[in-house]
């Protein structure tokens, strides 16, 4: 029976190591526009493959970065700061 119970709460934990980050939970109109915080991150030497909003409320990227690495970056809608990023060699 303890083998049973445990399986569940291993998963759990692994699911939850795997979530995205949670960014903010200001609402919804204080967030830059989407098309506004796209150009903000060009500017910044990311060109974006995929961009969206998840459901942790942040700005998530795939793409490339200056150098032309593959990246992951998650960002906070309102500030436009980085929370997490990923970098493939």
């Amino acid at each position: 029976m303890k083998h049973i119970l445990l399986v569940p709460l291993l998963l759990l934990g692994a699911t939850q190591a795997m979530a995205d980050p949670v960014c903010t939970d200001a609402a919804r109109d204080t967030w830059i526009p989407a098309d506004q915080m796209q150009q903000n991150i060009i500017n910044q030497g990311y060109s974006i493959k995929k961009f969206k909003e998840t459901r942790t409320g942040c700005y998530e990227i795939y793409g490339y970065d200056s150098e032309k690495h593959r990246v992951e970056i998650y960002f906070n809608p309102v500030s436009g700061d980085i929370v997490k990023k990923e970098i493939d060699d």
